[in-house]
């Protein structure tokens, strides 16, 4: 496929519960084996051997490796943005509501290990679901972080360049513990994390004024 070209929608969409299903059984399938095999080993009958469908019931909704490998990229990146909002929801407190998106996206991390692999691989597979993975969340998390700013909940700023620096540090903090290391940052990881989105690296004044 091309770059920026995309053929990730399914070619109908299910109009039953069962239908539905099996879509979702081909969805995770895909998934599981993009993130452990990678685009070019994993193929249509090693998909639908772990979903459990012919191939015949593949075609019926996707026209080929590359569109439900499309459709695994936006699907991974709906269910993220759904989560971490999710999370964040809970929390008046706004600074709380960051903590709580930046745990919720490591969480969704370790629950699907191959995100890094399948996102990554979407540059040179699907760049337009490669673009809109991180676009998407970049959009939402700068709706977000302008409203708080204007509600004084947050210090004024560029929302668009916060929220991509904050993406960033989840990113590297995702890669470092959750996939090389398999497990979640301890707290006092999280807590310098926050540390630095709330304060950033400048000196303080309790710091320049010690003799």
């Amino acid at each position: 496929m091309t770059a920026g070209a995309s053929a990730a929608a399914p070619k109908a969409k299910p109009a039953t519960a069962r239908g539905e299903a099996t879509l979702r059984r081909l969805l995770d399938a895909a998934e599981a084996e993009f993130g452990e095999r990678g685009f070019h080993a994993a193929s249509v009958s090693s998909i639908t051997a772990r979903a459990k469908v012919s191939q015949g019931t593949f075609y019926i909704y996707f026209p080929s490796k590359e569109a439900i490998f499309g459709a695994v990229v936006r699907a991974i990146g709906h269910a993220l943005r759904k989560h971490m909002a999710q999370a964040s929801a809970r929390h008046a407190d706004r600074l709380h509501a960051q903590r709580a998106g930046l745990e919720a996206f490591l969480e969704f991390v370790q629950r699907h290990p191959g995100l890094y692999r399948i996102v990554q691989e979407a540059q040179f597979v699907d760049e337009a679901a490669f673009r809109e993975y991180y676009e998407r969340l970049a959009e939402g998390y700068a709706r977000s972080l302008a409203r708080d700013a204007a509600a004084g909940a947050l210090a004024p700023g560029d929302a668009e360049v916060r929220a991509w620096a904050i993406m960033g540090l989840g990113h590297f903090l995702g890669l470092r513990h959750c996939l090389w290391r398999n497990s979640l940052p301890p707290p006092q990881v999280l807590d310098a994390a926050m540390d630095f989105i709330c304060s950033g690296i400048a000196p303080r004044p309790a710091q320049t004024d010690r003799p």
